[in-house]
C-alpha cells in the first residue's frame, strides 16, 4: 500500500508560530517527538504553537518497528534538561504541556525522575499549564511508575499501541499485559492522574482484536483514548496493512464513548497528543455534565 489515499493529508505550511516554537526547541537544546519521530502533524501542531517535548535524549535503547526513533545505546544522562524544558515550555506561553521520552532500560530508574523534576519545573515557571506525560512503561516496576505520578501531572499516558497479537513483533521488548498493568496502577493510585492510552490502526489487526484492547483498556481504568492511522515512517518500516476511513474513524470514536471512554480521540491523522488538552476539556466537560444535580 504505497499510495496515500485522499483523506491523507501532511501539512507543510508555517507561519510565524511554527518559527517560534522552533526557535525555543532548538535555543534550549531540546529533542520533540514531533521531529525524531516524524510526526505528520508537526506543522499544525507548530503553527498552533504546541509541541510534545521529548526528554532523555534522541536515541531510544528499544527498536519498535512501528517508530522513526533511532535505536542504540544513549550517551549519558542530561541533569539539566528539566530546567531547560521548562524555560522552553515558560517561552512558548504553554498553558498545556505534553512530556514524552524515548525509553531509556539503561537507566536504574528508566528516566522516572527527569520526567518527575520536568514536571516540578514546569510548575515553578507555568502554575495553572495542564501537564500530560507519555511514559514508557519503565520495564513494569510500579514504584518507578509512582516517582512520576508524585510530581502530579494531570494526565498519565502510555500506549498499549496494537492489539495482543501484534505485540511481539510491533514493540518486541514490550509486552501487552505489562502496559496494562502500568495503566491499571496509576489508575488506582494517589496522587491519581487522568490516564490515558492509544492504539495505532492499520498494522494488521482485526476489527475484533481493536474492541478486545478497548474492553482491556477499559477494565485497565483508561479515561482517554487515541486512534490513529499507522503511516509508514519509511521504507525500512513495515508498510501499512489498510487505511481506515474518516467514517470507520468516527464510528469508532462513537462506538468507544458509548462503551465508557470519558474522551476519544479518533481519525486518521490523531496521534498520542494530538490536540490533548482539547480532549482532556472534552472528556471533564462531559464527566461534569453526566454529574449533574438536574434543577427542579
Amino acid at each position: 500500500m504505497s499510495r496515500l489515499p485522499p483523506w491523507i493529508r501532511l501539512s507543510r505550511l508555517t507561519d510565524q508560530h511554527y518559527a517560534a516554537v522552533s526557535d525555543q526547541v532548538k535555543s534550549h537544546a531540546l529533542h520533540t517527538v514531533c521531529e525524531s519521530a516524524k510526526c505528520p502533524n508537526r506543522g499544525e501542531c507548530w503553527n498552533r504553537g504546541t509541541a510534545t517535548l521529548m526528554l532523555l535524549g534522541d536515541v531510544c535503547t528499544r527498536a519498535c518497528s512501528f517508530c522513526a526513533i533511532q535505536p542504540g545505546r544513549p550517551d549519558g544522562l542530561d541533569i539539566n534538561e528539566p530546567r531547560r524544558a521548562a524555560r522552553a515550555a515558560a517561552g512558548m506561553k504553554l498553558n498545556y504541556v505534553v512530556l514524552t521520552s524515548v525509553t531509556r532500560d539503561d537507566l536504574p530508574d528508566g528516566g522516572a525522575e527527569i520526567f518527575a523534576e520536568t514536571i516540578r519545573e514546569i510548575r515553578k515557571r507555568l502554575p495553572h499549564a495542564g501537564i500530560e506525560v507519555l511514559t514508557p512503561d519503565f520495564e513494569g516496576v510500579t514504584e518507578l511508575v509512582d516517582i512520576v505520578l508524585e510530581a502530579r501531572p494531570d494526565v498519565f499516558n502510555h500506549n498499549v499501541e496494537t492489539v495482543a497479537r501484534l505485540q511481539a513483533v510491533v514493540r518486541p521488548q514490550a509486552a501487552y499485559g505489562r502496559s496494562l498493568a502500568v495503566l491499571k496502577h496509576a489508575a488506582h493510585t494517589t496522587p491519581r492522574a487522568v490516564v490515558k492510552s492509544g492504539i495505532m490502526l492499520g498494522l494488521g489487526e482485526r476489527d475484533d482484536e481493536v474492541w478486545q484492547t478497548l474492553d482491556d483498556m477499559l477494565a485497565a481504568g483508561v479515561e482517554l483514548l487515541t486512534l490513529g492511522q499507522y503511516l509508514q515512517p519509511t521504507r525500512n518500516h513495515p508498510p501499512v496493512q489498510r487505511y481506515v476511513s474518516p467514517d470507520t474513524f468516527a464510528a469508532m470514536e462513537e462506538r468507544a464513548l458509548a462503551m465508557g471512554f470519558s474522551g476519544v480521540a479518533s481519525g486518521p491523522m490523531v496521534r498520542s497528543s494530538y490536540k490533548a488538552d482539547e480532549l482532556l476539556s472534552q472528556a471533564l466537560a462531559r464527566r461534569d455534565a453526566a454529574h449533574a444535580v438536574p434543577s427542579s
